[in-house]
């Protein structure tokens, strides 16, 4: 085989049309760095077949287990995860090779006839999968002096929207990144803000995943890496490995970069636990200088431990049903 016909870097995806379209970003991307042809690997994993809810079948992992597996057994040469998914511990053997630069990190409403989350009526049923969104959106009804009905719910985007489309919701919660990368943006009607509702840790971020010992890959698929990204995300699951929650837990995180003038100085990062009713809530921000090196992990990974340490000496742990004390 010469260089001018390369063997194909064979790219894991799931086989959502979400994980798809992601999957084929940075496909391109990868085609443009490397100068290799890129073909995508289907694989199913445990989280797209079990139809239990995920607080019950752990969330942590299910969708990334089989990926990884098949970057190991060598099926396939990298693997496209969303970042939220990815347990907080990292493999030895596998390399985070690159977070791409962070679609939007926000939550959005599609609701019926256009209606923002505070234009919702009282009884309003809320579609979400995630204990983290019931949280903050019951506590936020609250505030309003309304209250919401929470609805668990699985699927792909299709089927959520399919739930307000059929009138058996009112409104359900999304990523607004999946509906961006899919162009189905515009079916949002209302973007929430982060002061309302924080999104998961790493929520809009996608991960790069090679076998570590592909060095030279993991050199090539570091291009794509944006270090303003994987230092707010790493603060996000740094505060999320040390509450030592999986992500089915009630869990809200959002680093965001502040900017003097023209150079980014700072490192918000916010956090929330909260009780699903949205009866108890502990949120708590702090703030950190951004390392001179955005190579060094050092700063937001303290940042994300020492606000955890703070959340649980407000009473956080007893609002984590999976914490074991």
């Amino acid at each position: 085989m010469t260089d001018s016909n390369p063997r194909a870097l064979r790219l894991g995806t799931r086989r959502s049309k979400l994980a798809m379209a992601q999957s084929g970003m940075v496909a391109e991307a990868v085609r443009e760095v490397t100068g290799r042809p890129v073909e995508l690997v289907e694989i199913t994993t445990y989280g797209d077949t079990s139809r239990e809810h995920l607080a019950q079948i752990g969330g942590t992992g299910v969708f990334v287990s089989a990926l990884r597996d098949a970057l190991l057994d060598g099926t396939i040469d990298f693997a496209v995860h969303s970042l939220k998914d990815l347990p907080t511990a990292q493999p030895a053997e596998l390399a985070l090779a690159a977070v791409p630069k962070r679609e939007d990190p926000r939550d959005v409403l599609v609701a019926r006839d256009g209606l923002t989350f505070e234009e919702l009526p009282d009884g309003a049923r809320v579609g979400t999968g995630s204990p983290r969104r019931m949280a903050q959106l019951n506590a936020w009804a609250r505030a309003l002096g309304r209250q919401v009905e929470t609805v668990p719910i699985r699927g792909n985007i299709d089927t959520r929207i399919g739930y307000v489309e059929k009138g058996e919701l009112d409104a359900v919660v999304l990523a607004a990144a999946g509906l961006t990368r899919l162009g189905r943006i515009d079916e949002a009607t209302d973007h929430l803000s982060p002061d309302m509702v924080l999104p998961a840790p790493g929520q809009g971020a996608l991960a790069v995943e090679c076998a570590a010992h592909n060095a030279q890959l993991a050199a090539q698929l570091a291009e794509l890496d944006d270090p303003f990204t994987r230092a707010a995300v790493t603060a996000e699951r740094s505060l999320l490995a040390a509450l030592e929650a999986g992500c089915s837990a009630p869990v809200g995180a959002l680093a965001d970069l502040q900017a003097d003038g023209q150079a980014v100085t700072e490192l918000r990062l916010r956090g929330v636990v909260g009780t699903t009713d949205g009866s108890t809530l502990v949120q708590l921000s702090t703030t950190g200088h951004v390392p001179a090196s955005l190579g060094d992990a050092a700063t937001p990974l303290n940042m994300g431990r020492e606000l955890a340490a703070e959340m649980l000496a407000k009473g956080a742990a007893g609002l984590m049903g999976e914490r074991a004390l």
